[in-house]
C-alpha cells in the first residue's frame, strides 16, 4: 500500500491549543459517551493506572477538541504522557505543540 494512502497517515485527530484547556477529572469514575468508547466497558477509574492509561489512549485518538477538554486533565496527561501507546503520527501532532510533553517522553 502506497504510504501516502494510508489512513493513519492522513487521519484527522484534535490537538487542543493549550494545554491549560484540559479540565477534565482528576479523580473518581469516568464514563465515556459511545462515540469515544464503543467497548461495553465505558467506565473508568482514574486511581487505577491501567485504566487511565487505556481511557487517555482511547480519548487522544477518538476525541473532538471539545472531547479533549471535558476528559483529560493536563497534570494527569503530563505524567502520564511517557507510559501512553499512541500512533506515531498522534505523538507527533502532541509533541510538536508541546515540547514539554516530547521532554517527559525522551
Amino acid at each position: 500500500m502506497d504510504r501516502a494512502l494510508n489512513y493513519a497517515n492522513i487521519r484527522p485527530y484534535a490537538v487542543p491549543s493549550a494545554l491549560a484547556e484540559l479540565t477534565g477529572p482528576a479523580d473518581g469514575i469516568v464514563a465515556l459517551p459511545g462515540w469515544l468508547d464503543w467497548s461495553p466497558r465505558r467506565s473508568y477509574d482514574l486511581s487505577d493506572p491501567a485504566a487511565l492509561r487505556v481511557m487517555y489512549e482511547q480519548v487522544i485518538q477518538e476525541g473532538r477538541e471539545q472531547d479533549l477538554k471535558t476528559y483529560l486533565n493536563a497534570d494527569l496527561l503530563t505524567r502520564i504522557w511517557p507510559d501512553l501507546i499512541l500512533p506515531v503520527r498522534v505523538r507527533r501532532l502532541w509533541e510538536s505543540r508541546f515540547t514539554g510533553l516530547r521532554d517527559r517522553a525522551a
